[in-house]
């Protein structure tokens, strides 16, 4: 781990054993995707067999694993879109550990990484229901509300810096 990424995975702790890392390795990448796929796929019917896409490929995305203790629970990923825009998806966390913090952990980590590598806003199409969630973060709404797999969808932005 590079002490750029042991610095954000001490920032985006939040003291209560919620903490995030880039899944660099296999190991981590297969537990992101686990994550998503429990969420994405099991749980909300979004995607029929799975939610990857080219952007998993994407040697620019990161991938993102968040953990309760040394239990993985959540996941992120974020990608440059160019021009110091870098955009998130994905965030997800399992059922059983929704009550905690471990989602805003994760938002923290990937807008505090987005920023370190160079970005200086960030957008994300977030779930209708998740927009107070993501606003109490600091981000704001930058559009109506659109439908997105059948669901509504808000498009919400975050300087970063």
């Amino acid at each position: 781990m590079t002490i750029e990424q042991q610095a954000l995975v001490r920032q985006a702790g939040d003291g209560l054993g919620e903490w995030c890392r880039v899944a660099d390795d296999l190991v981590d990448r297969a537990m992101h995707h686990a994550i998503r796929r429990a969420v994405f796929v099991d749980e909300q019917g979004l995607f029929v067999a799975s939610d990857q896409d080219d952007r998993d490929g994407d040697p620019l995305t990161v991938h993102v694993v968040g953990f309760v203790g040394e239990r993985s629970a959540g996941s992120v990923r974020l990608y440059p879109l160019g021009d110091g825009l870098w955009k998130g998806d994905r965030l997800a966390v399992l059922a059983a550990h929704r009550a905690g913090h471990l989602g805003a952990t994760l938002v923290r980590f990937a807008v505090a990484t987005a920023g370190a590598r160079g970005g200086d806003r960030m957008t994300a199409t977030v779930q209708q229901p998740n927009e107070v969630f993501f606003r109490r973060l600091g981000w704001a709404r930058c559009a109506d509300p659109e439908l997105y797999l059948g669901r509504p969808h808000v498009t919400m932005e975050i300087p970063l810096g």
